[in-house]
Protein backbone atom coordinates (compact mmCIF):
# COMPACT_ATOMS: atom_id res chain seq x y z
CA UNK A 1 0.00 0.00 0.00
CA UNK A 2 1.60 3.25 -1.15
CA UNK A 3 0.82 6.39 0.87
CA UNK A 4 3.44 9.10 0.35
CA UNK A 5 3.55 11.42 -2.60
CA UNK A 6 0.87 12.73 -4.87
CA UNK A 7 0.86 14.81 -7.98
CA UNK A 8 -2.23 16.92 -8.57
CA UNK A 9 -3.07 19.24 -11.43
CA UNK A 10 -1.19 22.49 -11.06
CA UNK A 11 -3.16 25.70 -10.90
CA UNK A 12 -1.77 28.94 -9.58
CA UNK A 13 -3.02 32.05 -7.89
CA UNK A 14 -3.23 33.81 -11.26
CA UNK A 15 -6.34 31.60 -11.81
CA UNK A 16 -7.82 31.52 -8.29
CA UNK A 17 -11.01 29.60 -9.11
CA UNK A 18 -9.03 26.89 -10.87
CA UNK A 19 -6.61 26.78 -7.94
CA UNK A 20 -9.48 26.29 -5.50
CA UNK A 21 -10.86 23.50 -7.67
CA UNK A 22 -7.45 21.81 -7.97
CA UNK A 23 -7.17 21.96 -4.19
CA UNK A 24 -10.37 19.91 -3.97
CA UNK A 25 -8.60 17.08 -5.78
CA UNK A 26 -5.74 17.23 -3.31
CA UNK A 27 -8.19 17.21 -0.38
CA UNK A 28 -9.86 14.12 -1.82
CA UNK A 29 -6.47 12.42 -2.17
CA UNK A 30 -5.61 13.15 1.47
CA UNK A 31 -9.04 11.87 2.54
CA UNK A 32 -8.44 8.65 0.58
CA UNK A 33 -5.10 8.29 2.39
CA UNK A 34 -6.90 8.66 5.73
CA UNK A 35 -9.34 5.89 4.78
CA UNK A 36 -6.47 3.57 3.76
CA UNK A 37 -4.58 4.41 6.92
CA UNK A 38 -7.41 3.10 9.14
CA UNK A 39 -6.95 -0.44 7.80
CA UNK A 40 -3.18 -0.15 7.42
CA UNK A 41 -2.69 0.70 11.10
CA UNK A 42 -4.73 -2.33 12.14
CA UNK A 43 -2.51 -4.68 10.16
CA UNK A 44 0.91 -2.99 10.20
CA UNK A 45 0.82 -0.56 13.11
CA UNK A 46 2.83 2.64 12.92
CA UNK A 47 5.32 1.33 10.36
CA UNK A 48 7.38 3.78 8.25
CA UNK A 49 4.65 4.05 5.57
CA UNK A 50 2.01 4.85 8.19
CA UNK A 51 4.22 7.42 9.90
CA UNK A 52 4.97 9.13 6.58
CA UNK A 53 1.30 9.10 5.59
CA UNK A 54 0.28 10.57 8.95
CA UNK A 55 2.89 13.35 8.65
CA UNK A 56 1.83 14.16 5.07
CA UNK A 57 -1.87 14.27 5.92
CA UNK A 58 -1.20 16.46 8.95
CA UNK A 59 1.00 18.83 6.95
CA UNK A 60 -1.64 19.14 4.25
CA UNK A 61 -4.58 19.86 6.56
CA UNK A 62 -2.50 22.15 8.80
CA UNK A 63 -1.34 24.33 5.90
CA UNK A 64 -2.96 23.96 2.49
CA UNK A 65 -6.46 23.15 3.74
CA UNK A 66 -6.34 26.06 6.20
CA UNK A 67 -5.22 28.39 3.39
CA UNK A 68 -8.02 27.05 1.19
CA UNK A 69 -10.68 27.78 3.82
CA UNK A 70 -9.23 31.27 4.38
CA UNK A 71 -9.14 31.89 0.61
CA UNK A 72 -12.86 31.20 0.54
CA UNK A 73 -13.97 32.90 3.74
CA UNK A 74 -11.76 35.99 3.58
CA UNK A 75 -11.67 36.62 -0.16
CA UNK A 76 -14.01 34.58 -2.38
CA UNK A 77 -17.18 34.68 -0.26
CA UNK A 78 -16.99 38.45 0.41
CA UNK A 79 -16.28 39.13 -3.29
CA UNK A 80 -19.33 37.08 -4.27
CA UNK A 81 -21.55 38.86 -1.76
CA UNK A 82 -20.27 42.22 -3.00
CA UNK A 83 -20.93 41.21 -6.61
CA UNK A 84 -24.56 40.66 -5.68
CA UNK A 85 -25.00 44.13 -4.15
CA UNK A 86 -28.47 45.43 -4.95
CA UNK A 87 -29.64 41.95 -5.97
CA UNK A 88 -31.48 39.30 -4.00
CA UNK A 89 -28.51 37.46 -2.51
CA UNK A 90 -30.45 35.33 -0.02
CA UNK A 91 -29.59 32.07 -1.80
CA UNK A 92 -25.92 33.01 -2.04
CA UNK A 93 -25.75 34.09 1.60
CA UNK A 94 -27.37 30.83 2.72
CA UNK A 95 -24.94 28.80 0.62
CA UNK A 96 -21.95 30.68 2.03
CA UNK A 97 -23.18 30.28 5.61
CA UNK A 98 -23.61 26.54 5.02
CA UNK A 99 -20.10 26.27 3.59
CA UNK A 100 -18.68 28.16 6.58
CA UNK A 101 -20.53 25.80 8.93
CA UNK A 102 -18.95 22.90 7.03
CA UNK A 103 -15.51 24.45 7.58
CA UNK A 104 -16.12 24.67 11.36
CA UNK A 105 -17.45 21.09 11.52
CA UNK A 106 -14.50 19.75 9.52
CA UNK A 107 -12.07 21.65 11.74
CA UNK A 108 -13.63 20.08 14.86
CA UNK A 109 -13.36 16.55 13.45
CA UNK A 110 -9.84 17.31 12.20
CA UNK A 111 -8.82 18.25 15.73
CA UNK A 112 -9.63 14.70 16.90
CA UNK A 113 -7.98 13.07 13.89
CA UNK A 114 -4.87 15.20 14.18
CA UNK A 115 -4.22 14.01 17.74
CA UNK A 116 -4.22 10.38 16.61
CA UNK A 117 -2.14 11.12 13.49
CA UNK A 118 0.47 12.93 15.58
CA UNK A 119 0.82 9.81 17.73
CA UNK A 120 1.16 7.61 14.60
CA UNK A 121 3.73 10.00 13.12
CA UNK A 122 5.67 9.67 16.37
CA UNK A 123 5.71 5.88 15.95
CA UNK A 124 2.85 4.87 18.27
CA UNK A 125 0.66 2.05 17.00
CA UNK A 126 -2.77 3.44 17.85
CA UNK A 127 -6.04 2.88 16.00
CA UNK A 128 -7.51 5.58 13.80
CA UNK A 129 -11.28 5.64 14.38
CA UNK A 130 -13.07 4.74 11.14
CA UNK A 131 -16.14 6.68 12.35
CA UNK A 132 -14.14 9.91 12.67
CA UNK A 133 -12.47 9.38 9.29
CA UNK A 134 -15.85 8.60 7.67
CA UNK A 135 -17.43 11.70 9.23
CA UNK A 136 -14.53 13.90 8.09
CA UNK A 137 -14.33 12.47 4.57
CA UNK A 138 -18.11 12.44 4.12
CA UNK A 139 -18.39 16.06 5.17
CA UNK A 140 -15.58 17.03 2.80
CA UNK A 141 -17.14 15.05 -0.06
CA UNK A 142 -20.49 16.86 0.31
CA UNK A 143 -18.74 20.21 0.77
CA UNK A 144 -16.58 19.79 -2.34
CA UNK A 145 -19.57 18.66 -4.41
CA UNK A 146 -21.47 21.82 -3.47
CA UNK A 147 -18.52 24.08 -4.21
CA UNK A 148 -17.78 22.39 -7.54
CA UNK A 149 -21.40 22.25 -8.73
CA UNK A 150 -22.71 25.55 -7.34
CA UNK A 151 -20.19 27.95 -5.83
CA UNK A 152 -17.31 27.94 -8.32
CA UNK A 153 -19.55 28.12 -11.43
CA UNK A 154 -21.41 31.02 -9.81
CA UNK A 155 -18.12 32.74 -9.00
CA UNK A 156 -16.96 32.31 -12.60
CA UNK A 157 -20.14 34.01 -13.82
CA UNK A 158 -20.29 36.82 -11.26
CA UNK A 159 -16.72 37.88 -10.52
CA UNK A 160 -14.87 40.33 -12.73
CA UNK A 161 -11.25 40.00 -13.82
CA UNK A 162 -10.39 42.66 -11.21
CA UNK A 163 -12.14 40.63 -8.49
CA UNK A 164 -10.24 37.51 -9.50
CA UNK A 165 -6.94 39.39 -9.61
CA UNK A 166 -7.60 40.75 -6.11
CA UNK A 167 -8.40 37.24 -4.82
CA UNK A 168 -5.24 35.88 -6.47
CA UNK A 169 -3.12 38.58 -4.79
CA UNK A 170 -4.63 37.75 -1.41
CA UNK A 171 -3.91 34.06 -1.98
CA UNK A 172 -0.27 34.84 -2.78
CA UNK A 173 0.07 37.02 0.32
CA UNK A 174 -1.46 34.31 2.53
CA UNK A 175 1.13 31.84 1.21
CA UNK A 176 4.07 34.23 1.24
CA UNK A 177 4.40 34.12 -2.56
CA UNK A 178 5.70 37.17 -4.42
CA UNK A 179 3.60 38.72 -7.21
CA UNK A 180 3.42 36.77 -10.43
Amino acid sequence: MDFPGFSAPAAGTEAPLEMLSACHGRVQHQCATLRRLVAHLTVHGADPAARTAARNVMRYFETSAKHHHADEEEDLFPALIESMAGSDAVCLREMIEGLKEDHRAMEAIWSRLRGVLARVAAGESVPLAAEDVDAFVGRYDRHIEREESELLPMAARLLSEDDLARIGRAMRERRGIGDV
